[in-house]
């Protein structure tokens, strides 16, 4: 999978709902915002989380932003590793399926 081109047609495709269903969509970003902001939790431990859910829900786009996202907050290819080790102990099999899409993830999109 090539997760630059994946988070691009899933950019586009927000776009596109943004678009036709703005009330929505900027209840669901207002909701993002107001979630994810630094508070008694940090940005990367958020962004931990919700690759967490992500990946228990085998969510590929969400597994591509947050890796995107908490490694903008600064996360570690070995945090990425350890909240998957969590993932596999909390959801089995297809968590491991899953995050090893997000080590995947990890290593293509933070190459640069």
């Amino acid at each position: 999978m090539d997760w630059k081109t994946e988070l691009a047609e899933a950019s586009t495709n927000i776009g596109a709902y943004r678009t036709a269903q703005a009330e929505t969509a900027a209840g669901f970003t207002a909701l993002h915002r107001a979630s994810m902001a630094a508070g008694a939790i940090g940005a990367k431990e958020k962004e931990l989380i919700a690759l967490s859910i992500g990946i228990a829900k085998q969510c590929i786009d969400c597994i591509g932003f947050h890796v995107q996202a908490a490694a903008a907050a600064g996360a570690t290819r070995a945090e990425i590793e350890e909240t998957v080790n969590v993932c596999v102990m909390m959801g089995g099999g297809p968590s491991f399926m899953y995050g090893v899409k997000a080590i995947e993830a990890f290593d293509q999109l933070c190459a640069d």
